[in-house]
């Protein structure tokens, strides 16, 4: 019996209760082996636990989907253009509209492409379980500075440069994909006002991090996976998700080249080029809100403006 026959007050709980018990069943293993990584830091080591690792984290993600399907009737229209590769070495850059996103991308991606790491708020480090399993995994955790801290500390400023640069170097070596919400927070109405956002459905993209990762990985990358989510029946939670209440998510996925005159410049120091790459960024993020319309649009059964 499909799960989603269930009354919402029974279903909400039994998926809480079965997400929690795999998590546990997945990362209690997955911690046993990084404890091993770290006590015999060799190489030889690391090439025997690393597959383990992520195996065990595509299993958790794997079950999560199974979730998804079993507990409810959403719809996922996937257009892709673009040819994946279980071993292939990816920048993912997506728009963010809800936390939903992440077990969506995850749906769409997982065991096609390698793991999908998210360079994670250091704050996030201390959630229970998952960040001893963030960390396992090679996550990256960045500390934000704010203004203030910087002008009476300048030496903070270059101290996420420097964390994105050693968590980039972990993964020349690896099959990866480096994941980036580019607009740095989720969309709401109130932001895109707040921010005079020159695009229609979408926050305006922050094109440091995106930067930083292509000069760090350098040659390591093959190219980027411009993904676009769409929720046509409007920005969704997780508690909607399990509900039942999100009828149809709508990803597109393009295979774009990275720009090779883009991947090796001083994003930081070098003004002229810091301009170049915005405008690039800029023009990419103009094609993605077209192609949130044309989503929208499609899955509205108008005719795309």
């Amino acid at each position: 019996m499909r799960m989603r026959a269930l009354p919402v007050f029974l279903r909400l709980p039994l998926a809480g209760v079965l997400i929690v018990a795999s998590t546990l069943l997945h990362a209690l293993p997955l911690l046993a082996i990084a404890l091993l990584k770290v006590v015999l830091p060799f190489a030889a080591v690391r090439r025997l636990c690393n597959p383990l690792l992520t195996g065990l984290a595509e299993s958790w993600i794997g079950f999560n989907s199974l979730l998804i399907v079993a507990f409810t009737r959403t719809r996922f229209v996937l257009g892709e253009r673009a040819r994946l590769q279980r071993d292939g070495h990816y920048l993912v850059l997506a728009n963010h509209c809800s936390w939903v996103d992440i077990p969506v991308l995850q749906k769409v991606f997982n065991r096609r492409i390698p793991l999908l790491r998210f360079f994670l708020k250091s704050e996030l480090f201390w959630v229970p379980l998952l960040g001893l399993a963030w960390w396992a995994l090679d996550f990256p955790f960045m500390r934000r500075y704010a203004r203030e801290q910087i002008a009476r500390r300048p030496e903070l400023a270059g101290r996420d440069i420097a964390a994105t640069r050693r968590a980039c170097a972990k993964f020349r070596a690896i099959p990866v994909a480096v994941m980036n919400f580019v607009e740095g927070t989720r969309f709401t109405p109130d932001k895109h006002a707040a921010q005079a956002s020159p695009y229609r459905h979408l926050l305006k993209p922050k094109s440091g991090g995106v930067a930083f990762v292509l000069e760090a990985m350098g040659e390591g990358l093959q190219a980027i996976l411009d993904v676009t989510v769409v929720y046509p029946g409007g920005q969704p939670t997780l508690l909607d998700l399990f509900a039942d209440r999100v009828g149809e998510v709508r990803v597109d996925v393009l295979e774009r080249p990275i720009p090779r005159e883009l991947a090796s410049g001083d994003y930081q120091n070098d003004a002229a080029f810091r301009e170049r790459f915005q405008a690039w960024m800029n023009a990419l993020w103009t094609d993605k809100d077209a192609t949130y319309a044309r989503l929208s649009s499609e899955a509205a059964g108008e005719p795309a403006v």
